[in-house]
């Protein structure tokens, strides 16, 4: 009876040590494979082994531009500018899709179609019309890719070099006065969008961008979102598609319209509220401003956002000129 058991756990002893040394050796060559495996996708690709970059040529999130300040003024700017931002966010951001703070105004931007979802300013009529003003050179201004974005999803000049469209802002330069830097800072790629030229960017677009400036007069605080609306039309099969253009190498995007939400906030905090939807094509100057307003709604339907969420509906006393 003892030799027998003592034959069983002998056995036992060489089965367990062969099942183990199998699982060892399942589980090394499954290393090996899973190893070549990510070589032969490195090499097929041609990517680069690089932090925050996984294998199937996924991509981390962009990060903004840190800049090479000493410790202590980096941060008394951080501080600075995280106060700014609060500000100019005070009633709520519309989405969190990659969003990029600058030192005057907030995007989120769109990797897909290389344009921002929404970019949100506050704006006052120190800032714009303050005494540096006439220190601050639009000239000096260069159109540059926001190194802040991927490279595989960034804009280039050269996306919109022969297009026929406008390197639009959407953050409006003239808003940004207060220092040469803050200007700078709207001409970063990140903030444009292909607009038609003649009749629209440089009209009735600025006109309402002069419109949006002049408020700053009437109210103490001026909180204005912009951004692409991609609407549909009606085709001759009766059926509406969705359709636009996409410029350059990188597939910019060209969005059918453009919106505007703006808010008035008054001495007394009563807030009024105006939105607008201009079309992408050339518009007749004579045309006024207020035909383009449209329900503040409509415009969160189509573009997938929700405005001010933190400010109340019942605080507003005006939409669009009329009383609530």
């Amino acid at each position: 009876m003892t030799k027998a058991i003592d034959f069983t756990l002998k056995i036992s002893a060489v089965v367990g040590t062969s099942l183990a040394s199998w699982c060892a050796g399942q589980y090394y060559e499954r290393c090996q494979q899973v190893k070549d495996e990510k070589n032969n996708i490195y090499n097929i690709f041609n990517l680069k082994r690089m932090p925050g970059l996984p294998i199937f040529g996924t991509v981390s999130a962009a990060s903004p531009i840190v800049p090479n300040d000493n410790q202590i003024d980096m941060g008394n700017k951080l501080s600075s500018t995280t106060s700014r931002i609060s500000q100019i966010m005070k009633y709520g951001f519309p989405g969190f899709d990659t969003v990029r703070s600058f030192d005057d105004y907030v995007l989120s931007y769109d990797r897909r179609n290389r344009i921002a979802h929404w970019v949100f300013e506050h704006l006052t009529r120190d800032g714009l019309y303050s005494e540096n003003k006439s220190k601050v050179d639009r000239s000096k201004c260069e159109f540059k890719p926001d190194e802040s974005i991927h490279p595989y999803f960034r804009s280039l000049n050269s996306d919109y070099k022969g297009s026929g469209f406008d390197r639009g802002h959407l953050a409006a330069a003239g808003n940004h006065k207060l220092c040469q830097n803050h200007m700078e800072q709207t001409f970063f790629l990140s903030n444009m969008a292909p607009q038609v030229g003649v009749g629209f960017n440089r009209d009735s677009w600025n006109r309402l961008e002069k419109y949006v400036r002049k408020l700053t007069k009437v109210y103490t605080d001026v909180y204005v979102c912009t951004g692409p609306l991609y609407l549909p039309k009606k085709e001759g099969d009766g059926k509406k598609y969705v359709r636009y253009q996409v410029i350059g190498a990188n597939h910019v995007a060209v969005p059918t319209h453009f919106y505007k939400v703006i808010v008035g906030q008054t001495n007394d905090l009563k807030f009024e509220m105006e939105a607008y939807v201009m079309p992408n094509g050339p518009i007749d100057d004579n045309t006024p401003l207020t035909s383009f307003q449209v329900p503040p709604e409509s415009v969160e339907r189509a573009a997938g956002l929700l405005f001010f969420d933190k400010l109340s509906r019942d605080k507003l006393t005006k939409i669009n000129g009329k009383k609530v």
